[in-house]
């Protein structure tokens, strides 16, 4: 053969991602069966490289590879044609070879071709003692060296290769950790992903360069994956920028990980794209045959994305964070679920009253979930995840129909009230907020400044233009605006006096220990209440908890409050029976507090 025919030929081979990887079922059942029909000890689906013989799947052979020198695979790839040896001895090629002084007597062989004519090898099977091949055995063996190179460039052509990096895909990984834990359960190793870039750091390359620069960076990182980690060593393009490979066994854990942290500093200081991307590197230990592939791989994601966070760039699995991550997750989908349901999500409401006369003036809807299994998720936990995702339109819009319901309900029965509401940043990005909630407002024939909408400082500040906008055009009909959190957040005074709000709400963290009207917390209240009304609004205190709490604020000229104080968020039939007590008609004596 040709050097250069060779050299082809190798390259398809290697491009097929086969030599050196794990045995596989889907091949070792072929292997077994060439050794049932010919009722042989011995038989291997052989790979011809440049100077071994290598075996993908062996029945009755200890070593994975032997010299290609005078091994009758080689010929077979090399010819692509049948070859039967009847007795090695009496072969004047083959007498003195490698396998013929091992005892071998009898091969044959059928090639391996690719559909582009190239060989790599042989499915062949060998006995100690001489025999011949029947035509129909010879037969069959060819049927399965073509269910074997069936079997090969299927792996390749149905994502077990990816078409940018020439890696074995996600799907090649699963199987071959399935055939590792088959050949060494109960061994501890490592999982390891090497993430090159974040998503956004991936989307503004794309915007910028174009998605070819993206396979470049996926080209070169495979290439320093391989040079580092060298030849026997497997990597996997597991996701976007994403690569995994396996540790050997016995390694230690606080040794693998510190190697890991100079790899990755090593990784992004000779990038082309240092500048642009980050590393991250997530670590997942596992045993063999206990953890599943999936969850070895998933969990070895988690954690680089964890690393994202750190320092060094490398994030050890943590089982708890994985719960964690598992819970939101849960909770995420279940919550789509409860939206569609009629029985798990509800409104509750927080009076609000005026300091000055102890009337109640309104109240804040606040949404509840009673999941079916887990009981009440606090708000605390699910709003954050929820605001994340597209279902922010579709439960603000079921907060508001169903709280301006409510609001309905208590005009016809003759209260006047004002509602408040809660938006999040996300649906200031909603072109069509505005009509929805005029819309909902003239549906139920209620006037704009009965509602009031709440939005906290920080959502305001995560796009500032947007959100102006946005709120001036919400003011322009009438509806009441309030600054939720309102200390919490980094937004300029300059920017406050520009926003067409009503009320600021001064959160419950600088309410709830105010106990007396000299100490350090008494000061920054009451300068925020100062520079609340030099700019405007109305000032409402949250959290409040004790007489003393509320007859300081009345003192420094909060106009509002609402808190435990008055009372907790309460069911619609609760919030009524309140409003027709006392306490409905009145603060406790907080000016003598």
């Amino acid at each position: 053969m040709h050097d250069y025919q060779e050299d082809a030929r190798l390259d398809v081979l290697r491009q097929l991602n086969l030599l050196d990887t794990p045995a596989s079922e889907s091949f070792d059942r072929i292997t077994r069966m060439a050794s049932q029909i010919f009722g042989l000890p011995i038989a291997a689906v052989s790979l011809t490289d440049r100077d071994r013989q290598w075996f993908k799947s062996r029945v009755g052979v200890d070593h994975c590879s032997i010299p290609r020198d005078k091994a009758p695979c080689a010929e077979v790839a090399e010819t692509t044609k049948p070859l039967v040896i009847n007795d090695f001895l009496a072969d004047p090629v083959y007498a003195d070879s490698l396998l013929a002084r091992n005892g071998t007597r009898f091969y044959a062989g059928a090639p391996l071709v690719t559909s582009d004519g190239y060989g790599l090898g042989s499915l062949c099977v060998l006995g100690t003692e001489p025999r011949q091949a029947s035509p129909h055995e010879l037969r069959a063996l060819t049927d399965l060296a073509a269910i074997v190179m069936a079997q090969i460039e299927l792996q390749h052509a149905f994502g077990r290769i990816d078409s940018v990096s020439g890696l074995p895909s996600r799907i090649q990984f699963r199987d071959d950790l399935i055939d590792l834990a088959r050949d060494h359960p109960g061994e501890e190793r490592f999982a390891v992903i090497v993430d090159r870039a974040s998503d956004d750091q991936i989307g503004k390359m794309a915007r910028v360069l174009g998605s070819g620069r993206v396979d470049e960076m996926v080209r070169e990182a495979a290439l320093m994956l391989r040079t580092a980690l060298g030849p026997d060593r497997m990597i996997y393009h597991v996701g976007a920028t994403q690569f995994a490979f396996l540790s050997g066994s016995g390694v230690g854990q606080e040794a693998y990980l510190q190697m890991l942290r100079t790899a990755c500093t090593q990784f992004r200081g000779t990038s082309s794209v240092r500048f642009v991307t980050s590393v991250a590197i997530g670590v997942r230990p596992f045993t063999l045959g206990v953890e599943s592939p999936e969850d070895v791989l998933r969990g070895a994601m988690s954690a680089a994305q964890d690393a994202r966070s750190t320092d060094g760039g490398v994030g050890l699995f943590s089982p708890s964070r994985d719960s964690t991550h598992r819970r939101q997750y849960g909770l995420l989908t279940d919550f789509g679920v409860a939206l569609e349901a009629t029985d798990q999500l509800r409104l509750v409401f927080q009076p609000r009253l005026d300091l000055g006369t102890g009337r109640c003036v309104g109240a804040e809807a606040l949404l509840r979930w009673r999941h079916p299994t887990l009981g009440e998720i606090s708000p605390a936990e699910f709003i954050p995840i929820i605001e994340q995702t597209s279902l922010a339109r579709t439960v603000t819009q079921w907060v508001l129909d169903a709280a301006l319901d409510q609001l309905a309900c208590w005009t016809t029965q003759g209260l006047d009230l004002k509602l408040s509401i809660n938006i999040s940043a996300a649906n200031l990005a909603e072109a069509d907020l505005v009509q929805r909630i005029q819309l909902a407002l003239l549906k139920r024939h209620l006037r704009p400044d009965q509602l009031e909408i709440e939005l906290t400082e920080s959502a305001i500040m995560d796009q500032p233009d947007q959100a102006l906008g946005m709120l001036r055009e919400l003011a322009k009909t009438g509806t009441c605006i309030a600054i939720d959190d309102f200390g919490t957040g980094q937004s300029s005074l300059a920017y406050l006096q520009k926003l067409p709000a009503n009320v600021v709400k001064i959160d419950r963290a600088f309410v709830s220990d105010l106990m007396e009207s000299q100490g350090p917390d008494f000061v920054l209240v009451e300068t925020m209440i100062d520079l609340g009304h030099k700019l405007g609004y109305r000032v409402v205190a949250e959290g409040v908890e004790t007489p003393e709490a509320a007859a300081i604020l009345a003192s420094a000229g909060c106009e509002e409050a609402q808190g435990f104080l008055f009372a907790r968020p309460l069911e619609a039939g609760q919030f009524d029976s309140w409003l027709e007590t006392d306490r409905g008609n009145g603060l406790p004596d907080v000016h003598a507090a």
